[in-house]
This record gives structure tokens, sequence and C-alpha cells, in this order.
């Protein structure tokens, strides 16, 4: 299968890293919020794929995110 993106869905400026991401080469990941949706991509590769999730879809996968954390 082949991905092909036109342009990114938000500007460079828009994206944050996770408040888990450590900074020590680990699983990290950035998010950035569009009208409907949340952007999330690897922050280690800005080029690769990015997920677009509903706001719905993202709030549950912080809550299990966090769950699991403690």
């Amino acid at each position: 299968m082949t991905v092909q993106r036109a342009a990114p869905p938000v500007p460079e400026g828009a994206w944050f890293k996770s408040s888990y991401s450590s900074g020590g080469g680990g699983e990290c990941v950035e998010a950035a919020t569009g009208t409907e949706v949340v952007y999330v991509r690897d922050s280690k590769n800005h080029d690769g794929p990015i997920l677009a999730l509903s706001s719905k879809a993202w709030t549950g996968f912080v809550v299990f995110t966090v769950d699991r954390a403690h």
C-alpha cells in the first residue's frame, strides 16, 4: 500500500510533545489539534505517518493511557 500526503494537515508549529515523553529516546508522540480531530505522530519521524483521531477517540486514548500509568 502507498500512502501519499499532499501537505501536512496542520502547521509544524502546532505540534506539542506528550508530557509523558522523557526525551530519552523512548516512545515519544506529538499531537496537534485540528477543527474536529486530534493529529498524532512519532516525534522522531516528522515525515512519517500521521494519525487523525476524533476528539472522542483521543479522549478515550488519553484516559486509557493515564489509567495504565497509575
